[in-house]
């Protein structure tokens, strides 16, 4: 069964998030809130986390695993950013938007898209993932929780145990959350695409 943690969502208590980050270090999976809906993640060099997360959501090798990051110094380890479009990127972050870059060398080969070569990454404006990400000190290798079948994530943190209890570790409520995911903006070719309409403005990218 997932041990299930209550946070307050403006300030969530330090001692509850150092549990979980705890938790992470040692490989938990954990369903967490996020500023665009729920969320699944562990530590990015986790073979075993990106398993399970294929597993719970049947993901195929051409899906796009987001790095969530603390930061834009974070951020720009993991993918090569054009000058042309890093003051539109860092213009929109912290904020609910996924952007697809090629990675570095710093991103394991196996958390790529198959023939692309690219990554999700973004950095959140949600206390609770901010203070996980500082707390952990590293990237988290991410998926928004959108279980087969279904169109929206999860609103409550019961709703989500519920449905993963025997599957996730972790699951961690702050309240109602949006169910709206992410804005997914493709800038691994020429110019940029929206992959995904989400919560985020496209207009900048458009």
């Amino acid at each position: 069964m997932a041990t299930f943690v209550e946070v307050h969502p403006d300030n969530p208590q330090p001692r509850s998030v150092g549990k979980v980050v705890e938790r992470v270090r040692e490989g938990a999976l954990v369903a967490f809130p996020t500023d665009s809906g729920y969320a699944l993640g562990g530590r990015l060099d986790d073979q075993q986390v990106k398993d399970r997360i294929r597993d719970i959501r049947r993901l195929d090798d051409r899906h796009h695993y987001t790095l969530l990051c603390a930061d834009f110094a974070q951020l720009g380890q993991l993918v090569h950013i054009d000058n042309s479009v890093f003051r539109a990127i860092k213009a929109a972050t912290p904020g609910p938007y996924t952007f697809i870059l090629p990675a570095t060398k710093e991103v394991p080969r196996r958390l790529l898209h198959a023939k692309k070569k690219t990554v999700g990454v973004r950095i959140p404006d949600n206390p609770l993932t901010r203070a996980l990400l500082e707390g952990l000190g590293d990237p988290m290798l991410t998926s928004t929780l959108l279980l087969p079948g279904e169109e929206r994530t999860p609103t409550f943190g019961w709703d989500v145990k519920e449905a993963l209890d025997h599957q996730v570790d972790i699951v961690i409520d702050a309240g109602e959350v949006s169910t709206e995911p992410t804005t997914v903006v493709d800038l691994s070719g020429d110019g940029a695409e929206i992959a995904r309409y989400g919560a985020g403005d496209p207009a900048p990218f458009e």
